[in-house]
C-alpha cells in the first residue's frame, strides 16, 4: 500500500503502485501513474497525464506534467513520461506534451538536478545528467549517456547526440554530434568525451577512431557532404562512426563550430 502524508491530496483518479511514499503538502491529480517504490517528497505536484516508472524520486517543490509553455497549444490530451529509476530534485518544471509529439519523454536512470526546466516534446535518453538550472526550448532530443553542466541554455529543436559532454553556463543553439566534449562560447567542438567514454568502457581504439572521424568533419575545411564521404572511403564503419555520420547527415539546425 501507499504511504501517502495526511496533508498530501491525491485525486481518486491517480494510480500509486506498491511501496510508494507521498510527502507533505504533494498534490497528484486524477490521471497521473506512480510506479512502484517512487518517492514523492514535500510540496511536489505532479499534474493529470504525468506517468513515473518505478523507483523515481521526485524532490520537494518539483512540478511535473504541467502545461505546456506554447502559445499554440489548445488543451490537447498530452502526457509526460519518466523512465524507471529517474531522480528529478527540488524545483524542476518538466511539461507535458503538445499535439506535435502529445508528450514529452524522460528516460531511465537520468539525474535531474534542482531548478533544471524541460519545455514540451522534448526526448530525453537513458543515464542522462542535467546539472543545476539546465533549461530548454521545446522539442530538444537528448541522446544516452550526456551530460549538460549547470545554467546551460538549449534552444528549441536542438540535438545533442550520446554520450557528450556540455560544458556548464553554454548556449546551445545548434546540435552537438555524439561522443564529444562541446564547450566555449561561442560553443565549439573540444575534443572526444575520452574520460566519460572511457569510464563506460569505450577502448582506446574505438575513442581514436571516434577522434579521426571527428577531425575530417571539423578541421579538413571539407563541406558536410564532403566530410561524411571521405569518412565513409577512409574509415572502417564500426558502429560508433555510423551513428556519426547519421547524426550529421540528419542535422536540420547545423553543427556548433569545430
Amino acid at each position: 500500500m501507499p504511504d501517502i502524508h495526511p496533508t498530501a491530496i491525491v485525486g481518486p483518479g491517480a494510480e500509486l503502485g506498491k511501496g510508494v511514499t507521498v510527502g507533505p503538502y504533494t498534490l497528484i491529480e486524477d490521471d497521473v501513474v506512480v510506479g512502484d517504490d517512487s518517492k514523492i517528497l514535500s510540496h511536489a505536484t505532479l499534474e493529470s497525464g504525468t506517468r513515473l516508472g518505478k523507483g523515481v524520486t521526485v524532490g520537494r517543490g518539483a512540478v511535473l506534467g504541467g502545461a505546456p509553455q506554447d502559445l499554440k497549444f489548445a488543451g490537447e490530451k498530452t502526457y509526460l513520461e519518466i523512465g524507471d529509476g529517474t531522480t528529478i530534485r527540488e524545483y524542476a518544471t518538466l511539461n507535458r506534451g503538445t499535439s506535435y509529439a502529445y508528450k514529452t519523454v524522460v528516460g531511465k536512470d537520468c539525474f535531474i538536478m534542482a531548478y533544471v526546466h524541460i519545455a514540451h516534446d522534448c526526448v530525453i535518453g537513458n543515464n542522462v545528467v542535467l546539472a543545476n538550472a539546465v533549461t530548454m526550448g521545446g522539442h530538444v532530443v537528448i541522446e544516452d549517456f550526456v551530460g549538460v553542466g549547470g545554467l546551460t541554455a538549449i534552444h528549441q529543436f536542438v540535438r545533442i547526440g550520446k554520450q557528450c559532454f556540455v560544458g556548464g553556463g553554454s548556449k546551445v543553439s545548434k546540435d552537438v554530434p555524439p561522443f564529444i566534449l562541446a564547450m566555449g562560447e561561442p560553443l565549439q567542438y573540444g575534443g572526444v568525451n575520452f574520460v566519460g567514454m572511457s569510464r563506460r568502457g569505450f577502448s582506446e581504439e574505438a575513442l581514436a577512431q571516434i577522434k579521426r572521424a571527428y577531425r575530417i568533419v571539423f578541421r579538413s575545411n571539407l563541406t558536410r557532404k564532403e566530410a561524411l564521404a571521405k569518412i565513409r572511403s577512409d574509415m572502417e564503419l564500426t558502429a560508433d562512426i555510423e551513428s556519426i555520420i547519421g547524426f550529421v547527415e540528419v542535422s536540420e539546425r547545423g553543427l556548433i563550430r569545430g
